[in-house]
């Protein structure tokens, strides 16, 4: 059982909701990424969503497609990434998941890639543009060096892939929130709760809702349905303004709710 397991699980013992911060590796230099994350964690991180920089997304909204704008032109590489998170790993206790594409992980060397984000201490891992006909590349891999390899589902998924796609992992299932990109919104789509009712009802691993959540009122709406929140832009930026306060104010909703219970 890996750190993302570990983590659910006691979430569930507890009773509280997952909060799931997204950071851009390299932007503001590799230099502040332990610092980064040593303080997502002590404002009560369940685990980071760390962001290899790439100059195709197919995923990003603005925000984050300018963050991996300022990680590359600081020379960021998913090497220097993986380096990074080697020697930070004893300082953070959370589970540190990576968000990459495929092309940066074929340009690694597959097999390279997944032994050295397990030496490093990588928990798991998020490939957007791998669909699941295509994981057999290196999920097998991944699956070996104990590192989760993350699905996500989206508002067109029918339910039967749904079915499919959760019984495959152990970690937790990334549901999109939104039909585009990530990126903060004012509301979501009208069928978003009975959605995440839908596929809650029919994995067997934890459900989490990411992209364009960026309140407080949204998360505490949006976890009726579900496990936990992945919260991108909006961390993204209040750590490129240096609003501190504001982010540990954002992460405490859940501690909120508890005390509110």
């Amino acid at each position: 059982m890996n750190r993302i397991e570990q983590t659910f699980q006691a979430l569930k013992k507890d009773d509280t909701k997952a909060f799931v911060p997204y950071i851009m590796a390299g932007d503001g230099g590799l230099d502040c990424l332990e610092e980064r994350l040593v303080l997502l964690e002590k404002f009560g991180a369940a685990a980071v969503e760390v962001g290899v920089p790439f100059s195709d997304p197919v995923a990003d909204g603005p925000t984050i497609q300018q963050a991996g704008i300022r990680a590359l032109n600081n020379g960021t590489t998913l090497k220097g990434i993986v380096g990074k998170i080697a020697e930070i790993r004893k300082s953070v206790k959370i589970p540190i998941i990576l968000m990459t594409y495929l092309n940066p992980i074929y340009a690694y060397g597959i097999t390279k890639f997944v032994q050295d984000i397990q030496k490093a201490g990588v928990d798991g891992c998020i490939i957007p543009d791998m669909p699941v006909e295509e994981e057999e590349i290196i999920e097998p891999e991944l699956t070996e060096a104990g590192v989760e390899l993350i699905r996500l589902v989206t508002l067109t998924t029918p339910l039967e892939r749904i079915k499919q796609i959760a019984a495959k992992g152990d970690g937790f299932l990334y549901t999109v929130t939104v039909k585009g990109i990530t990126g903060t919104r004012n509301e979501f789509d009208g069928n978003l709760n009975a959605y995440l009712k839908a596929v809650k009802e029919v994995s067997p691993i934890p459900v989490l809702a990411g992209f364009g959540i960026s309140t407080q009122e949204q998360m505490l709406d949006i976890t009726k349905y579900c496990d936990g929140v992945v919260v991108g832009s909006k961390i993204v930026n209040l750590l490129a303004e240096n609003k501190l306060e504001e982010m540990e104010n954002l992460m405490s909703v859940f501690k909120q709710k508890t005390n509110m219970a």
